[in-house]
């Protein structure tokens, strides 16, 4: 039913000397194996959702070697996991995605770094930060500052990338640390090739049980008094481990120039970006060679003061590349030349950009102004040369296209389940007016963009009910509060419905119950539907078991209504009862359609087999009379649905094109229903297309095709 992961599952399995072929974040998954990981966890969320659900497909192979595989509830289970590498020497790893996921594992981490670990700690996160991020712009650096949590940011080199995972296990017990993995999303889809090793099988494992617990040592426990000497650990004899380690071990790099008079520090993860502007001012060939010397950091915290010095001892002048805000690293090379009286200059945030995404563009421009400074006789005419070609081909685009180019936001599938709920939102706020609307994360906040624009806030992962909760005793009307299922067991149904249910509020909760968390790549839920063949044969909606109902009636809700989604009119007027009953406490209305990716994904196999065997299949298709259409396009507001598209009337006298429905229609429905729902014309009609028909099919269409020829004038 889902993507399956095969090939990757058996890349899983190279041996010593095989060369592996595939992406930066399935060489980290294939580095944990061979780093004779015990245990694995984590919550999905791009870039490294591949991760755990490769893992996951792979849970036979995963047993033979004896890792325990768990796909936890939220980030903040998946931290807690390593609440196992605490007391006992077990190699754990749990992933998800950063900045958000950090913050709600930031209890259990906080913890754990007090604690500090026996067996090696590593946590994979995805920085999600720059131009094609999906979350709020901050870094994973800023906790691992905080909780004194050592950093790597990897190189975006496949065979760095697994030096990198093996490498920090063994920092994180030579330290007794857990370690963050900081990988871009660049680092995470680099692709490349790797010399495999051997997967080692875990020292404590599913299949090399521990004979025993350990023993009670308060000293792990996270509490006063405790805790005061766990803080003097962490500087005083964790953090010399760790700086000790990092320089032996030569984690980070150093690529030698012949311009021995300036430098480049960048973070490890960027250096491909910076060769690439080093190479576009001609001062880097293609196969890496860099006449500027540069200090890669595959660990950008802690810094290993000796490095810094030695790097930057003779040189005039030193540029930090250092992606986002605040520049901590350019702060701390900063007060460790200063401690060392090394005069050299410092550029950072000074020439480049105090925020956003390094792209190679940014780094040119902040190259030509650090060498103009301290290099003058380098010629970098090359780089300004592409800098105008590049202005040049923007100006001339926005000339093409009358007005700069346009944003293009993310939006909802064809065919999704939740498209229609938020047509039936914009129907019912002309009876009753605009109401205050908590959005939340999930492929529902695409109804935050054109053309529905609906959402007030969107405050965190199954966080819509409990951030309503300032605002709606203050609004006369009641407040409307969206999540996902994948919310609702992830945060929202102790942070919103529990709330709620203590405070008594009095509030309209609507939750998109589609089967999986969709938005990551449509992992199963709790309340996920069953796959069975049976369920797989009748090319229906799935309906899941009613957990969710459930649970929410075990919490006292006594207002709860089920609708499916793509019933516009009926779900306008559930919604329409819930804002104006009379009923106190809070009303749940369950929108209930299934994923159309995951349902497209399980028809389409049966479809292929049925055809394949020569047996009748009918599919429902959509479209407009383009002769009725009168071009109004309330269809296209109210729908949004990619497949409503503009066409050029046949008819000359009508100037306006007309509505079409175009081949990626999956025959939902929902045009149709909007146009029912909201009183609109009568232009949409629904034919259905029989494959492999029989004799009565046949016979059938050549009536119809008669009967309507009659009608028709000469």
């Amino acid at each position: 039913m889902e993507r399956q992961f095969n090939a990757e599952i058996e890349s899983l399995k190279l041996g010593a000397g095989e060369t592996f072929h595939g992406e930066g974040i399935l060489a980290v998954t294939k580095a944990l194996l061979q780093s004779g990981v015990s245990y694995v966890g984590g919550y999905q969320g791009a870039p490294v959702s591949h991760l755990l659900d490769v893992m996951v497909q792979a849970r036979d192979y995963m047993d033979e070697l004896g890792v325990h595989v768990e796909a936890c509830t939220n980030e903040a289970s998946a931290a807690a996991m390593l609440g196992a590498s605490i007391n006992y020497p077990a190699r754990g790893a749990v992933t998800w995605k950063s900045i958000v996921g950090t913050n709600v594992a930031s209890d259990a981490l906080t913890h754990v770094a007090s604690a500090g670990v026996l067996g090696g700690a590593l946590i994979v996160v995805g920085e999600d930060y720059g131009e094609g991020a999906s979350v709020a712009q901050e870094r994973t650096h800023a906790v691992a500052l905080k909780s004194s949590m050592w950093m790597l940011d990897p190189r975006p080199n496949l065979a760095t990338i697994v030096n990198l995972v093996e490498r920090g296990f063994e920092l994180s017990e030579a330290s007794n640390t857990p370690v963050f993995m900081d990988l871009r999303i660049r680092a995470c889809h680099v692709h490349g090739s790797f010399v495999a090793g051997p997967n080692r099988a875990p020292a404590v494992s599913t299949r090399k049980l521990l004979a025993e617990a350990a023993v009670f040592d308060y000293e792990h426990i996270p509490h006063p008094p405790a805790t005061y000497r766990q803080e003097k650990l962490k500087m005083g004899v964790r953090l010399p481990a760790a700086r000790k380690f990092i320089r032996e071990h030569k984690l980070n790099e150093q690529f030698a120039g012949t311009e021995h008079g300036v430098g480049i520090v960048c973070q490890g993860g960027l250096y491909n970006n910076l060769l690439r502007a080093l190479k576009l001012v001609g001062l880097a060939d293609d196969f890496g060679a860099s006449r500027i010397p540069i200090l890669a950091l595959n660990v950008v915290y802690p810094l290993v003061p000796e490095e810094i010095n030695e790097f930057c001892s003779g040189k005039a002048a030193v540029l930090v590349v250092e992606e986002g805000q605040p520049e901590f690293i350019e702060q701390d090379i900063a007060t460790t030349l200063r401690r060392a009286d090394i005069q050299t200059k410092l550029h950072g945030k000074d020439l480049l950009l105090m925020a956003g995404e390094y792209t190679a563009e940014v780094i040119v421009h902040g190259l030509a102004r650090f060498l103009a400074a301290h290099a003058a006789h380098l010629d970098i005419s090359a780089g300004a040369r592409w800098g105008e070609a590049a202005d040049a081909a923007r100006t001339r685009a926005a000339e093409l296209l009358g007005a700069p180019l346009p944003p293009r936001p993310p939006n909802f599938c064809v065919g999704c389940p939740e498209r229609p709920v938020f047509a039936a939102i914009k129907l019912v706020e002309r009876d009753i007016g605009k109401r205050h609307i908590s959005a939340d994360i999930g492929c529902h906040s695409f109804a935050t963009f054109a053309p529905f624009s609906l959402g007030n806030s969107i405050l965190g992962y199954g966080m819509s009910l409990a951030s309503s909760a300032g605002v709606a005793p203050m609004l006369a009307g009641r407040s409307l509060a969206i999540m996902g299922d994948g919310g609702f067991w992830h945060n929202g149904f102790l942070s919103g419905v529990a709330s709620n249910q203590l405070n008594g509020g009095d509030k309209v909760l609507l939750i998109m119950k589609n089967g999986y968390t969709s938005a990551t790549g449509t992992q199963d839920l709790v309340s996920s539907p069953g796959g069975s063949e049976e369920l797989a044969q009748e090319l229906s909606p799935v309906r899941a078991e009613h957990t969710i109902e459930n649970t929410l009636r075990g919490a006292g809700v006594k207002w709860l209504r089920n609708v499916y989604t793509y019933r516009v009119a009926d779900m306008a007027k559930t919604l329409r009862e819930a804002f104006t009953t009379d009923d106190a406490g809070l009303k749940v209305i369950i929108a209930e359609g299934e994923c159309q990716l995951e349902r497209q994904r399980r028809i389409r196999p049966v479809l292929a087999r049925l055809l394949k065997s020569g047996e009748r299949v009918v599919r429902t298709r959509f479209g407009v009379d383009d002769a009725t259409c009168s071009g109004d396009h309330s269809c296209i507001r109210l729908s949004g649905c990619p497949s409503l598209t503009l066409a050029p009337s046949s008819d000359p006298l009508k100037v306006d094109p007309v509505a079409h429905v175009n081949h990626s229609c999956v025959g939902c429905g929902l045009c149709g229903e909007v146009a029912h729902a909201a009183i609109l014309c009568p232009s949409f009609y629904r034919a259905e297309v029989v494959q492999n028909p029989g004799v009565w099919d046949r016979v059938l269409a050549r009536l119809r095709a008669g009967f309507i020829g009659w009608l028709q004038p000469a």
